[in-house]
């Protein structure tokens, strides 16, 4: 394991989703139901999931384009997706 590479995504993933809106749709399903575990372990199951479906998309898309490249698309992509919510 390539902890350097571990702990740069893990620490830049963290900080990203501190706030984010995923973290408050599990904020309001905990305090609407009494089952915390249950809310937990869905939360981090669909994180994993969302989480994993990205990894295996990268590692292939990695394959075709130059992964310098796949930075300049990321970010276009994710202004595209704020900019249609912000439409929206």
């Amino acid at each position: 394991m390539d902890w350097r590479v571990f702990s740069t995504t893990f620490l830049t993933i963290f900080l990203a989703e501190i706030g984010d809106k995923t973290q408050f749709a599990a904020f309001a399903a905990a305090a609407q139901s009494k089952s915390t575990t249950s809310v937990l372990i869905a939360t981090v199951a669909a994180l994993a999931i969302a989480g994993a479906i990205g990894v295996l998309a990268g590692a292939a898309l990695g394959r075709f384009i130059d992964p310098s490249k796949m930075k300049y698309i990321s970010g276009v992509a994710f202004i595209l997706m704020g900019s249609w919510i912000l439409v929206k």
